[in-house]
C-alpha cells in the first residue's frame, strides 16, 4: 500500500529533523560535551528544539500514516500535515530559555497540537465512522 500524503509531509519533517540534529551535534563538538548540556544554555536550547520536534513528530506522523491507510479524507490529511510542518518549522525560532512565552514557540506548539487533534479526529472517523 502506498501512502502519498504521509510521504509528502514525512520528507520535509525528516529534513528539518536532520537540521536540528546537526545543530545539536555541532554544538556538542564545539563545546566538547558528549552527554547533557554542561550547563550551556545554547546547547540546552538546541537539545530541546530537537527533542520537542521528535516528541511531536513521533506522535503525529504515525497517526497520519494509520489514518491514511484507513482511507482518511485527503484534504484533512493535508491540513494536518501542513499544520505539523508549519508548527515544527516555526517552533525552534521561538524556543528560548530567556523568553518562555515567545509567540513563535506558542504558535509552533499550537499548530502541532491542532495537527495532532485533526489526525486523532480523522483516525476516529476512519475507525468508528460509518
Amino acid at each position: 500500500m502506498l501512502f502519498p500524503v504521509t510521504a509528502l509531509y514525512a520528507l520535509p519533517l525528516t529534513l528539518l529533523c536532520l537540521v536540528l540534529w546537526v545543530r545539536v551535534s555541532s554544538a556538542r563538538a564545539r563545546l566538547k560535551v558528549s552527554i547533557g548540556d554542561a550547563g550551556n544554555t545554547a546547547l540546552h536550547e538546541a537539545i530541546r528544539r530537537h527533542g520537542n520536534f521528535i516528541e511531536w513528530v513521533a506522535l503525529a506522523l504515525p497517526l497520519m500514516l494509520i489514518a491514511e491507510g484507513n482511507g482518511a479524507w485527503p484534504a484533512g490529511l493535508h491540513a494536518a500535515g501542513a499544520l505539523l510542518v508549519l508548527g515544527r518549522l516555526i517552533h525552534p525560532f521561538g524556543l528560548s530559555a530567556a523568553n518562555a512565552s515567545h509567540p513563535l514557540r506558542i504558535i509552533g506548539n499550537t499548530a502541532s497540537l491542532l495537527a495532532t487533534l485533526c489526525l486523532v479526529g480523522l483516525l476516529f472517523l476512519t475507525t468508528f465512522g460509518s
